[in-house]
């Protein structure tokens, strides 16, 4: 109830501002357990992504997006916590298996969850290497994954600004992936890299963003860095 209320009040304001558009949101399924698998390119993707859809999405949030105290930082915790989404602590080994934990029971519950791949907001607005984690719960769970691609949301609020520019943005979905040949291979780390890799690629087709085969690097300082 949150959650739709939420939209209701704020996607008026945020469709007026930002006009986003949309591609192959029949990819999405209507009901059963997906991942949404996204680029990052600013804050404002974990808003954009769920705004689109008829369908409630959770993230796995790192505790500062629900913490900060700029009204943008405001804006977003009250969205994020109206939505259901978890936060976590990021600072540990310990801290990673208890987000992917916490997906997983997300997704064996039937539900819709979003993962950025590279595991942070990217600096420069190039794809970068994905983080194996969601191939982990892809196997695991047996589900499929819809790349997304965010377009422009780096434009709507660039790092270090502190008040959105009401730019056009756009969504991108594409048709769902599963892995048959890796099934039950979850715990090989050989299988997570090979579908992790054809999941960024997805993703880099529908963005056309540059790839750097490298992992972005994380900017502990940037509260804005990303989940």
């Amino acid at each position: 109830m949150a959650y739709g209320l939420s939209k209701m009040v704020g996607g008026p304001i945020l469709h007026l501002a930002f006009r986003p558009w949309v591609e192959g949101k029949q990819y999405v399924p209507e009901n059963g357990a997906a991942i949404l698998a996204s680029n990052h390119l600013s804050i404002m993707d974990s808003v954009f992504l769920p705004l689109v859809l008829d369908r409630d999405v959770v993230f796995v949030a790192k505790q500062e997006y629900f913490t900060g105290t700029r009204p943008i930082d405001r804006l977003t915790a009250r969205f994020m916590r109206s939505s259901g989404q978890l936060p976590v602590n990021r600072g540990n080994n310990r801290a990673a298996q208890e987000a992917l934990d916490a997906s997983l029971g997300v997704l064996k519950a039937g539900g819709l969850f979003g993962i950025y791949p590279e595991g942070t907001r990217s600096p420069d607005a190039r794809l970068y290497r994905g983080r194996t984690g969601v191939a982990w719960l892809a196997l695991t769970a047996d589900v499929p994954v819809v790349p997304v691609a965010m377009i422009n949301t780096e434009r709507a609020l660039p790092p270090g600004t502190r008040i959105p520019r009401p730019v056009k943005v756009g969504i991108r979905f594409g048709p769902p992936m599963t892995f048959e040949e890796y099934k039950g291979q979850a715990g090989k780390a050989r299988a997570r890299r090979a579908v992790t890799d054809q999941i960024v690629a997805a993703i880099g087709e529908l963005s056309g963003q540059e790839y750097v085969p490298n992992y972005a690097p994380k900017r502990n300082a940037d509260p804005d860095a990303g989940a």
